[in-house]
């Protein structure tokens, strides 16, 4: 631990993901909150967007609390809702309304460019909702330092990805006694390449960022993330894996990185897990034979990716192909059936109303339901990446075949209609998880599983696989919990006979064994615990402060 640390009064972490889940971040910030909390409390707070129209559960709105800011923020002409975040341990939550700076936004990315040479030109997409309320955010602790915090406060202001960075920057300028925290997850065009099919690997070294950044009409997003990384006190990043395409692409190495940890404490225990497990994995079996007609055996192999719809960065083209080859693996055997799950939104129409009604009946049914593969209608199954590569490898859930997909392309927030439990509890009913990410900078997913006892496969391209390599005397067995496979531009082949021959392992395993596996995956989740981890943003936080 670090001696001497320059610790802060007030810290506010600005993120779109605050209240309002959408990838990885939230789990970040959420899961951290408690450990965090406990080092400051009172004095912790988690800035996110007002999302009227797609409210969060997550927030629960109390107007009783600092009736002084609420009052500045009234008199400075911004709308700011004070609560709780739930799922962060009820952690302080600012929702800040950005709607009335869209107005202003060509004088607000004018001066971006005159200050900080903040490129907005070519800007598109959710470049402007994400910087009026980056502008917006920063706005609010101006306010706070100006009007409501004590004088000589130490306040830290970290914000997350490039979505966070414009407010940041305004807020150096006006208030440059707050100590900034710049935190990129992955840099906008390192996911921008691997997303468009290029080989980041093989080439990295020849790629130049703003070459890229223009070549994949990416100008804005970069260079709200490049200046962003340039400017705050402290620049940190979620892995040395990541750490190395900053230097590469941004030009900065970071002065601090920060893993992800996990906060166990949410990870049911004793009768109640095992209680769960049970009700996971019945859910599971049911929904799987009213899809399919067939009968599952109550012991039957359930494994699964899951995460956002990236489909080459999280490696779900390596997950469907692996499937392919175990099922052809396991033909020739006697049981070791497996219900492979991918669990990942799409652009979902509704729930089968046909896959109800068998569930709403609860009696065996003969012969399959049309598209037996998949849970919900979708807008465009004709396009959609996922099913076209099933029905490439012939992974329908028709004919004879011992591995039986289901795509399940919705956020599981136990509302969904088919299976109506929440991820974590829909974990449970797993014995294997599969990421074979091409490009993840952390994994959170691997993580988790592992955390609720699912042993886990990931890649060395993910800073979670890397830094399992680090910690732990790593070989290639199922029974340490997790396996890290190698995976690059030239082994896909490789990469996936791997994958189907562990997937085949597990199936034969016996359950002691299989129990073996659980408890060695918990025990490395135990070792990336926020306690554990919580010690970077600490000395983040004194690089910040001590440069003001």
């Amino acid at each position: 631990m670090q001696k001497n640390r320059v610790r802060p009064d007030y810290i506010f972490e600005v993120s779109w993901e605050v209240c309002h889940k959408v990838g990885g971040i939230y789990t970040v910030l959420s899961s951290h909150a408690n450990v965090l909390g406990e080092q400051f409390p009172g004095r912790l707070f988690f800035i996110g967007p007002d999302l009227k129209v797609n409210d969060s559960d997550d927030f629960i709105e109390d107007d009783s609390l600092f009736p002084e800011w609420t009052a500045a923020f009234h008199k400075a002409g911004l709308s700011v809702r004070m609560g709780r975040w739930e799922s962060a341990g009820n952690a302080n939550a600012l929702l800040v309304d950005f709607s009335s700076f869209y107005s202003q936004r060509n004088q607000i990315y004018t001066d971006a460019w005159n200050l900080f040479r903040v490129d907005s030109l070519h800007a598109y997409g959710d470049y402007d909702e994400a910087s009026l309320f980056a502008y917006a955010a920063g706005r609010v602790v101006e306010v706070l330092v100006k009007e409501c915090l004590p004088e000589k406060a130490n306040v830290v202001y970290q914000a997350h990805e490039w979505m966070s960075g414009l407010g940041m920057l305004f807020l150096k300028n006006a208030c440059p006694q707050v100590a900034t925290v710049f935190t990129t997850h992955a840099t906008s065009i390192g996911r921008s390449i691997t997303s468009n099919g290029k080989e980041l690997y093989r080439y990295f070294k020849g790629y130049n960022g703003d070459q890229m950044a223009s070549e994949l009409n990416m100008e804005a997003k970069h260079s709200v993330e490049k200046q962003s990384a340039w400017h705050a006190d402290c620049f940190t990043t979620v892995s040395e894996f990541t750490n190395i395409e900053c230097e590469q692409l941004l030009g900065k190495r970071a002065d601090c990185v920060l893993p992800n940890g996990f906060d166990s404490a949410i990870v049911p225990s004793g009768i109640v897990y095992t209680q769960g497990r049970n009700r996971a994995r019945a859910k599971v079996i049911e929904v799987a034979e009213a899809l399919t007609g067939h009968a599952f055996a109550k012991d039957t192999l359930i494994v699964s990716t899951s995460g956002r719809n990236d489909f080459r960065c999280k490696g779900m083209d390596a997950y469907v192909a692996s499937l392919r080859k175990a099922a052809d693996l396991l033909k020739p055997k006697e049981g070791h059936e497996v219900i492979a799950l991918i669990e990942v939104p799409c652009w979902t129409k509704q729930v089968r109303t046909d896959l109800t009604d068998r569930l709403a009946r609860r009696t065996p049914e003969a012969g399959p339901l049309p598209a037996p593969f998949i849970t919900h209608e979708l807008f465009n199954p004709d396009s959609d990446q996922i099913v076209s590569t099933l029905r490439y490898y012939g992974m329908t859930n028709e004919g004879d075949t011992k591995v039986y997909v289901i795509l399940v392309p919705c956020y599981l927030d136990g509302k969904d209609g088919v299976f109506n439990l929440p991820y974590y509890e829909l974990l449970l009913a797993n014995d294997l998880t599969l990421y074979p990410s091409y490009y993840e900078p952390w994994g959170y997913t691997p993580l988790e599983s592992c955390a609720f006892r699912v042993p886990t496969i990931t890649t060395d391209l993910s800073g979670f696989g890397q830094w399992v390599k680090e910690v732990t005397v790593h070989t290639a067995s199922l029974e340490n919990g997790v396996i890290v496979v190698e995976r690059d531009d030239d082994n896909f082949e490789e990469l996936t006979n791997r994958l189907a021959k562990y997937v085949v392992e597990m199936s034969a395993m016996s359950s002691a064994s299989r129990q073996k596996c659980r408890r060695n995956a918990s025990r490395i989740a135990q070792l990336a615990h926020w306690n554990h981890f919580i010690q970077h943003y600490l000395t983040a936080y004194s690089i910040a402060l001590s440069k003001n």
